[in-house]
């Protein structure tokens, strides 16, 4: 009974190997794409991935970074909103810069009075003092000469009644009030004169400094609100109020890495495709202003025809276009830029990766008629 019982179960295991085998060995059907790929309407054309961006007739988006770091404290504008050019978009906070500004304010305005009153000398009021004190010093020199003569004369009729002593003293003294009148009277002409020409010119120069050092204050100052450099459209805030932003942008919080505070887009409500041509296709491109091109939009069957607009003529390093990340292996693309104009009821957005097909040989038509 027992040499039974294990022919069953050896013979069961065999089958359930067999079963698992026959069912792991079979392929199961792949899933269906989440939506058709678009197909190459061209005989001959070559493929290239796209973003969309505002038409910009140079570079790309206007990303725009603060000169400044700083909390922001608001946010004037909303995405999506058009703006023109000089139209504040955010403020960062700017009490320290702010107090400098004061201060350097309150500097330069004490560097001019001190200016004008070196330019505004002799006040009348001490010309008036340096004046009495050549008044006194002569009256003081007739003092001494009225002694002196008094002594002078005793001692020529009798010598024997002045010293010596007080004969040379009153020498001395008219010869003292002789020079204390000198002074007095140059120090009244120094006077008279005002300032000395060379401290002016220093304390002119010191007030110019300040006063530069006041407006780059000023001009600093104003980097603290980021204003609109061109007639646009705000594509995207990434900062919000109480974000710390720097000259290095934000840093996100999903991508962890720096970007730009604010992006703006052309002012014009046309569209353009930055289509990256791989290097090992470019020698295939026939004349780029005559070829044909279509845009597909992904998940729909909607094809837009595109319009040469120009080439970047320097090719870059492949990126991947949904993070920028530069790839490890060096491959390089051509970019090609196209204008477009999208059907009415249609959204497209900037940033919106798409499929453009680029015919190779001049003349061809599409092999289909895509729907517009």
């Amino acid at each position: 009974m027992r040499t039974k019982l294990l022919i069953v179960l050896a013979v069961a295991g065999i089958v359930a190997g067999i079963v698992n085998a026959h069912f792991s060995a079979s392929s199961k059907p792949p899933l269906p794409p989440a939506f058709p790929p678009a197909e190459n309407p061209y005989a001959k054309g070559i493929y290239a991935e796209g973003i969309i961006e505002s038409f910009q007739p140079n570079g790309e988006n206007i990303n725009i970074f603060p000169e400044v770091p700083g909390t922001v404290t608001n946010i004037l504008v909303d995405e999506g909103a058009p703006v023109s050019k000089g139209t504040p978009l955010l403020v960062i906070d700017n009490s320290i810069q702010k107090a400098t500004v004061a201060q350097q304010k309150v500097a330069s305005e004490a560097a001019l009075a001190l200016l004008r009153e070196l330019k505004a000398q002799p006040r009348k009021e001490v010309l008036a003092v340096s004046k009495a004190q050549v008044v006194a010093a002569a009256a003081s020199l007739k003092t001494a000469r009225d002694d002196l003569a008094i002594v002078q004369k005793a001692f020529e009729l009798d010598p024997q009644s002045v010293s010596k002593q007080q004969l040379t003293d009153a020498i001395n003294a008219e010869k003292v009030a002789e020079g204390n009148l000198g002074i007095a009277q140059k120090n009244y002409e120094l006077t008279k004169a005002g300032a000395w020409i060379y401290d002016i010119e220093n304390q002119q120069h010191l007030y110019e400094s300040l006063v530069k050092t006041y407006e780059s204050g000023k001009a600093l100052l104003a980097k603290y609100i980021i204003r609109a450099p061109v007639d646009g459209t705000i594509l995207s805030i990434n900062a919000a109020k109480g974000s710390f932003v720097s000259t290095t942008g934000i840093y996100e919080t999903y991508s962890q890495v720096y970007a730009p505070v604010i992006v703006m887009g052309g002012a014009e409500p046309t569209y353009q495709v930055r289509c990256f041509v791989d290097e090992i296709l470019v020698p295939r491109l026939p004349t780029l202003s005559q070829m044909n091109t279509r845009m597909y939009l992904r998940g729909t069957d909607i094809s837009i025809p595109l319009e040469f607009v120009r080439v970047a003529p320097y090719v870059i390093p492949k990126v991947e276009l949904s993070n920028q990340r530069t790839e490890r292996v060096d491959v390089r693309d051509l970019a090609v830029l196209f204008r477009f104009e999208p059907p009415k009821g249609l959204h497209v957005y900037p940033g919106i990766l798409v499929d453009v097909y680029l015919q190779v040989q001049n003349g061809e038509q599409p092999n289909s008629k895509p729907s517009e």
